[in-house]
């Protein structure tokens, strides 16, 4: 848990986890397939639901609990490198790459990877910036 400022920084270009492993389920593919209209080919998952599983599973490496708020403000550098099989056991990692003031706080930036066990790329990177709101 992150509740200062001084703790984030110190954290800056720090790797986090690996965290624990977590199957895509065919359930799971089924239910994000039918909210998403997604009809890709058989046996594997929709690239964007490794990318929507990144921000819960990251949960388990940082919390930021600083601030009055913490804001999505989106995304950069999304890659898909690997397949998502369904089936298949995917952990994260993360490294907090900036904390940089921007009124009203801190423009928080986090390098968040989706690993596939026993595959050699990982289905998911990105940057997830998050704006917390210290006033």
């Amino acid at each position: 848990m992150i509740t200062t400022p001084a703790e984030l920084d110190a954290l800056v270009g720090v790797g986090l986890g690996p965290g624990s492993w977590t199957c895509v389920s065919a359930e799971r593919v089924a239910t994000f397939a039918a909210a998403t209209g997604w009809a890709g080919p058989p046996g594997l998952a929709p690239e964007w639901l490794g990318l929507a599983m990144m921000s819960s599973l990251a949960e388990e490496l940082y919390r930021l609990e600083l601030g009055t708020a913490r804001l999505n403000y989106g995304l950069d550098r999304v890659r898909f490198p690997g397949p998502l099989p369904v089936g298949a056991r995917v952990r994260m990692r993360a490294c907090v790459a900036a904390a940089e003031p921007r009124e009203p706080g801190l423009l928080v930036s986090l390098d968040l990877t989706l690993e596939v066990e026993d595959a050699e790329q990982p289905a998911c990177t990105a940057r997830k910036r998050s704006l917390v709101l210290l006033a």
